[in-house]
């Protein structure tokens, strides 16, 4: 028999507001960090436990630079998991300096790649949950600020996790919306207060800004928890993610109006787009990017960095400011793509040093409580193909950390 319950919201936090660190540079001379697990560069960054994770980064110059990297275990809210001991969560050692680098070849921007890796020849990751990456100079002046973080999570699967995801959603029908409804069953997992013990977030297109955290479950059963009809996990559909790819940095590619050559650097300037009055299908990665050039064997390496000029044709936007992102962006949002607005041709404008590659990117207006809304720049269709994530974290009683435990990804259809 099902049972409903109320829980009061003090005891857990549902909140768009709450912020993890996210993968991000923390330095203008270091670009492009990535996350790859599996070696699948458009999978999420959640992998089994003992599955390889690579992070890499560029430096902005050909100068080398000892930089160290720092391993941090972290609570399901992301923050440092302060009861455990760095032996628990890692076997080897720590502060380990990354020997794998390589100049770039041939490019007009100058740039450094480095990469390094888990599990490696001094350091295993022991525990299921979150890790959280900090890179150092270790220069004598610069050893206290990391130049980067990278963020990921090691899965032990216990628990099966089940989504769906509907455009009857409980405000609208096939109108603006999806609304994500999902169960967590137990397994063979002793849950005694599955209230206190299990967290869960919900992701769309893998943003934090407007993911559902710690949302307690409406239903509760021998075996589970349920989160049916919740208000909270309707989010806005959006639009498919526009789309450009720089194979040749002499031609122009897709989405791309023309490349330019203004010293010192190449400049891609993209076709502008609108807001959409009706939905149009178009096959896109949710946001995701893939670095590769034209004929290149390593494109780590020999791929150009250019300034990729972003244009949304509107009328100028009451309310918050306008920016363009993706998964390639640091972050939301990100001072670097704040857009500007040209009255003297009604277009938001925006550049941005990006290396060659395929890329998915999406124009949102910031509204109050820091939520990117697409509903005046891009158009909500409850037809658009989105990627819904749901992670489930446990903490027995009497456990010091929480445990990635069950982990879901589902994409809704456009039919």
């Amino acid at each position: 028999m099902k049972h409903h319950f109320l829980l009061l919201f003090f005891l857990c936090v549902c909140t768009y507001g709450l912020r993890a660190q996210l993968t991000r540079s923390l330095s203008e001379q270091i670009k492009t960090v990535r996350v790859v697990v599996n070696n699948d560069p458009l999978q999420p960054p959640v992998a089994r436990l003992g599955a390889p994770v690579e992070i890499s980064f560029d430096e902005l110059s050909h100068d080398y630079t000892r930089y160290i990297y720092k391993v941090e275990f972290c609570n399901a809210d992301w923050t440092p998991a302060t009861e455990v001991f760095e032996s628990d969560f890692l076997a080897g050692f720590n502060g380990q300096p990354i020997e794998d680098y390589e100049k770039s070849f041939n490019t007009s921007v100058l740039y450094t790649h480095y990469r390094f890796g888990f599990p490696n020849e001094d350091a295993r990751l022991l525990l299921p949950g979150n890790y959280r990456i900090r890179v150092y100079s270790d220069e004598r002046d610069a050893r206290e600020e990391p130049v980067l973080e990278a963020c990921f999570s090691l899965l032990k699967p216990e628990m099966s996790v089940s989504v769906n995801v509907s455009s009857n959603t409980d405000i609208d029908f096939n109108q603006t919306h999806q609304q994500v409804s999902y169960a967590v069953n137990y397994g063979q997992s002793r849950v005694v207060d599955p209230h206190r013990e299990l967290k869960t977030v919900v992701f769309q297109n893998r943003r934090w800004d407007n993911a559902v955290i710690n949302l307690p479950a409406n239903i509760q059963k021998t075996t589970g928890l349920e989160w049916d009809h919740r208000r909270e996990l309707i989010f806005s559909a959006g639009a498919e993610f526009h789309k450009f790819e720089i194979l040749n940095v002499q031609l122009n590619g897709m989405g791309v109006d023309r490349m330019l050559w203004v010293e010192p650097h190449r400049h891609a300037v993209l076709f502008p787009v609108q807001p959409q009055h009706n939905y149009t299908y178009d096959q896109d990665a949710n946001g995701s990017y893939i670095i590769r050039a034209y004929d290149d064997e390593s494109p780590e390496t020999q791929a150009e960095y250019l300034f990729v000029h972003f244009l949304l044709h509107t009328p100028r936007l009451a309310g918050g400011d306008v920016y363009v992102t993706g998964l390639w962006d640091d972050s939301f949002p990100n001072p670097q793509c704040l857009m500007t607005y040209d009255e003297s041709v009604g277009c938001y404008e925006c550049s941005v040093l990006l290396k060659q590659g395929y890329y998915n990117y999406q124009f949102r207006q910031l509204d109050g409580n820091g939520v990117g809304q697409t509903a005046r720049t891009e158009g909500d269709f409850y037809q658009t193909e989105n990627e819904y994530i749901v992670l489930v974290y446990h903490r027995p009683q009497g456990a010091r950390y929480d445990a990635l435990v069950g982990y879901s990804v589902v994409h809704t259809s456009n039919k």
